[in-house]
């Protein structure tokens, strides 16, 4: 594969929700964290962790979005209610690998909770990229479910840990859509002498 400048990289990586059910090689799973680690981060703290569910370890995250779910449905009919727990687990098999990122804060004393979780999100951006670089479609979900306490018991996380996002990756089975962005000048003041 031709190196593409980074630029090329930021600008071509989309949000990719639909792929293949192919299996993502565990090495390139692994190539593309080590990416999302080199993230800039507050007096080195690397506040983040990292799930890796594939196969039937994706049924952990299934039964938490099923367990979510459920608190919200009531009482509906016992056909009713197994076929909305049923697709909430699904949700978990959108895609061959899911990939929890998880803000774990350091106890560094030093370090401010707000800048621990951009250190994560600046973690799943570089995942993203890399996965984009490397040939794979990938997508980062949230929503309430991924902030739930449920979701967070699920993943056996400590109090102050928090998930930032639901990576779902696989190989792209869609068109890559076109960016759109309002041009940088349109963003950016310049303060001058």
């Amino acid at each position: 594969m031709d190196m593409a400048s980074i630029e090329e990289v930021i600008q071509g990586r989309r949000s990719i929700g639909k792929v293949k059910e192919d299996a993502v090689p565990k090495e390139l799973l692994e190539r593309i964290i080590e990416a999302a680690t080199w993230a800039p981060n507050h007096f080195g703290s690397q506040p983040w962790k990292f799930v890796v569910m594939t196969g039937q370890g994706r049924r952990v995250l299934g039964q938490a979005y099923a367990d979510v779910a459920a608190e919200k449905l009531g009482d509906l009919p016992e056909a009713e209610l197994s076929d909305k727990l049923e697709k909430a687990v699904a949700q978990a098999f959108r895609a061959p690998a899911v990939i929890a990122a998880i803000c774990s804060p350091s106890d560094d004393a030093r370090a401010v909770a707000i800048e621990e979780l951009a250190a994560a999100h600046a973690a799943v951006q570089n995942l993203l990229l890399s996965a984009h670089a490397n040939g794979l479609g990938a997508v980062w979900r949230t929503g309430e479910p991924a902030y739930h306490p449920k979701m967070k018991s699920a993943f056996g996380l400590a109090e102050e840990e928090q998930i930032v996002g639901l990576i779902y990756v696989g190989y792209p089975d869609m068109a890559i859509p076109v960016g759109k962005r309002v041009p940088a000048a349109e963003k950016t003041v310049w303060l001058e002498s």
